[in-house]
């Protein structure tokens, strides 16, 4: 008996088993030491008993059970030793600043601007506007997720 093994990355690997054989008996053959991490799933249905035939499963000649690989899960800890450590906090990087970085110098500025027309002209009044809009664009598009 000859089935497709399909994988989500769409590639196929065919296997050659016996109907006598396990669910339990194919992982092992088609992908030692990942047993644990393989799922197969038969129309739709999870093939959760690895003692089940595949003859119970009724498969037929090129029957495609699809297959996925989860990644290896973290070691079991003993009890008594540590466990394993919380993911450290993620570093402020300068592009998570900027835009805070250009809020503040563009409020800085507009306050400046109140306080002290005279030193501000039509155009830099304008620019400053213009600037305005610009980072508020770009807040909105960062946020909006």
């Amino acid at each position: 008996l000859v089935l497709r093994l399909k994988f989500l990355n769409d590639t196929e690997r065919l296997a050659r088993v016996r109907p006598g054989d396990t669910v339990g008996a194919l992982k092992r053959t088609y992908f030692p030491g990942q047993e644990q991490q393989v799922r197969l799933i038969y129309q739709g249905q999870l093939l959760r008993d690895d003692s089940q035939s595949l003859a119970g499963l009724h498969l037929g000649h090129l029957s495609v059970l699809h297959c996925h690989l989860s990644p290896p899960s973290a070691a079991p800890t003993a009890p008594g030793s540590p466990g394993p450590r919380s993911p450290a906090p993620a570093a402020l990087g300068v592009g998570s600043l900027a835009l805070p970085l250009f809020v503040l110098l563009l409020a800085l500025l507009w306050y400046l601007q109140l306080q002290h027309r005279h030193v501000f002209t039509a155009t830099a009044t304008t620019c400053l506007a213009g600037l305005t809009l610009l980072v508020t664009f770009v807040a909105f598009a960062m946020y909006r997720r």
